[in-house]
């Protein structure tokens, strides 16, 4: 694990070297361009507004980021049992994609308010294409021979789809689940930019508009270091849920 995440650390402490070098020789404002050091100071100073908003997010996130996998998972199940679903729904499922959320984002707030809904439509609708088409590609690229050998053996299709072709889709939904989780965060921030009382994305417009750049950064830090953990989670729930996928990998 330290061998995999050296050369990204190093890449980042070159880069936060040269922009502090660059800020110092330069002497920028702080309003345009704060120092890397200046952003955790101040970030740090100011750690409990940051954190009051950060909770907010998280929970947003984990509401909106639940509902696309249930809708995700349900509809992929649906697809896979019906040819007919299938070619009703792909082409509307690649269509949802060509939304613009920025435009229909305050449209939402318009049609449910400022509560937790919109927010949770708009983190749905941005994750919820990833985690389906994941799903659906996984299961159709099931092992035909295993598949056979249960309906020689006279298996429902509940059995094959329990225990041949459930399995076997599991590690295409779990990348597709590192894609969409990543999203998410993104997606609960943009959401709080449009319409929200609390959260990181308020936090960020309220320190723009105040030229607190430094806060803005901060805030910006602490919302990759959320999406670079819930990333993480997904290996560890990906080892606990098929241990055989990564033993496979590492041909043991």
């Amino acid at each position: 694990m330290l061998a995999a995440a050296g050369p990204p650390l190093v890449l980042v402490a070159l880069g936060l070297a040269a922009w502090q070098w660059y800020v110092t020789a330069a002497d920028v404002a702080p309003q345009v361009l704060p120092s890397p050091l200046r952003v955790v100071v101040q970030g740090w100073a100011f750690r409990e507004q940051i954190w009051a908003n950060t909770v907010p997010t998280v929970q947003v996130t984990a509401v909106g980021f639940a509902v696309s996998l249930v809708l995700g998972w349900a509809l992929a199940i649906a697809v896979d049992f019906s040819g007919w679903l299938r070619r009703a729904l792909t082409p509307l499922l690649v269509a949802s994609q060509t939304l613009p959320i920025i435009a229909i984002a305050p449209l939402l707030i318009i049609w449910f308010g400022f509560g937790l809904l919109p927010k949770v439509v708009v983190i749905a609708l941005v994750t919820f294409f990833p985690i389906a088409v994941g799903l659906i590609e996984g299961f159709a690229a099931t092992d035909r021979q295993a598949t056979n050998l249960l309906r020689s053996m006279g298996a429902s299709r509940v059995a094959q789809f329990r225990y041949v072709r459930l399995p076997g889709a599991l590690p295409s939904f779990f990348t597709a689940l590192r894609i969409g989780i990543t999203y998410a965060v993104t997606g609960a921030i943009f959401a709080e930019y449009v319409g929200a009382t609390a959260g990181l994305g308020i936090f960020m417009n309220l320190q723009k508009n105040s030229f607190r750049t430094d806060l803005v950064l901060a805030a910006v830090i602490v919302t990759a270091l959320l999406s670079v953990a819930l990333f993480g989670l997904t290996y560890l729930a990906q080892r606990l849920l098929i241990p055989w996928h990564g033993k496979a990998d590492r041909g043991g």
